[in-house]
């Protein structure tokens, strides 16, 4: 492209002329041109790997565990190893009895689950097939609003559906279908459709930054994927213990604010709490003499304002260690020792 120039003269209040570049208008077409450019190139290099996930719910109408009869689901996802193993969403495979993986290229092949984090919406399922194509996975780290993305999936079964827009926003948190918040989640106008959920979220290099996951129904543009560095973490636990250890002191609860004369008179670093409304027996914390009412301000040495806090620090790490919890009772403040026990099948903190 031609760069004009204009002359600067002494009329123009410069001594001694000299030639400056004017600004070209944008070539809208060679914009346009080098934007496709990079969503041909990003889908050319993923679409190989991305997989229709098909799932049975229930037995069959005649006993057997087909497709079809039986209620049936649908979902993404994509290979992320050559050896098979396959990222998605928890929700698209967590009550499957039978899962059937279609490839692009019309291959279909029984797939079974690795491992399920309903608490991060992540699940690994494997297949066993020969000239896998793999996804080469990115740093979501490394992400900024307002860049390219494309999204890559199977709406309404309608199989490998590319849609393309930027990320709308970084930071964002997720409550999964468990109720524990998922943290660091993208936020994007790329439009996703029932169906999509497990696909990925692609940059313009072609790498995974997100494991697309939710939108609003209600909404336009406004649609969720879960960062693929949470997703690597979550795939690794997954794929060695076919789980994520977190830990339980088995109470059921719900955020209350306390009363301003307590938190002065106790001096509180928070002004709202857990409040136990069940404990389940024989729990680490019935063990430990909590009662229903408490209201839980402290876990170890951080305070604790509300259950999304107490579940940040309810970690694998915690699992079997003697831990501080702080608590107000009626008008008393109370220290416990409790030893968090891994959770299993519990809902509760």
């Amino acid at each position: 492209m031609k760069k004009r120039f204009r002359t600067i003269s002494s009329d123009d209040g410069v001594t001694g002329g000299h030639r400056i570049p004017e600004p070209n208008p944008f070539n809208d077409g060679e914009l346009l041109d080098a934007y496709s450019r990079a969503v041909i190139g990003a889908v050319e290099k993923v679409s190989p790997a991305v997989v229709h996930v098909g799932i049975q719910q229930g037995p069959s109408s005649n006993g057997q565990h087909g497709f079809p009869p039986g209620t049936q689901g649908t979902g993404s996802g994509f290979v992320f190893t050559p050896d098979g193993f396959i990222l998605t969403n928890s929700h698209v495979v967590h009550i499957a009895e039978r899962i059937e993986v279609t490839l692009p290229d019309g291959r279909h092949y029984e797939a079974y689950v690795v491992g399920d984090d309903p608490h991060t919406d992540l699940a690994v399922i494997r297949i066993h097939a020969p000239n896998l194509a793999a996804v080469r996975l990115g740093d979501s780290q490394t992400i900024k609003a307002g860049q390219l993305v494309v999204a890559i999936g199977n709406p309404f079964g309608f199989q490998c559906s590319v849609t393309a827009g930027v990320v709308s926003a970084l930071g964002r948190s997720l409550r999964a279908r468990s109720g524990r918040l998922i943290d660091n989640v993208i936020q994007t106008d790329a439009a996703l459709n029932p169906g999509n959920s497990g696909g990925p979220l692609v940059n313009s290099r072609g790498e995974v930054i997100g494991v697309n996951t939710a939108m609003i129904a209600s909404a336009q543009g406004i649609c969720f994927a879960i960062a693929i560095n949470t997703a690597k973490f979550v795939a690794a636990g997954l794929m060695k213990e076919g789980k994520i250890r977190r830990s339980s002191i088995g109470v059921a609860g719900q955020d209350v604010v306390i009363n301003r004369r307590m938190v002065r008179f106790h001096n509180l670093k928070v002004e709202s709490g857990v409040m136990a409304v069940a404990i389940e027996i024989n729990s680490p914390a019935m063990r430990a003499g909590l009662r229903e009412g408490d209201v839980i301000i402290g876990f170890g040495n951080q305070p604790v304002a509300g259950i999304d806090e107490l579940h940040k620090l309810l970690t694998e790490e915690t699992v079997g260690k003697s831990f501080p919890v702080t608590l107000i009772r009626r008008t008393e403040k109370i220290v416990l020792d409790i030893i968090p026990e891994e959770s299993g099948s519990r809902s509760q903190n």
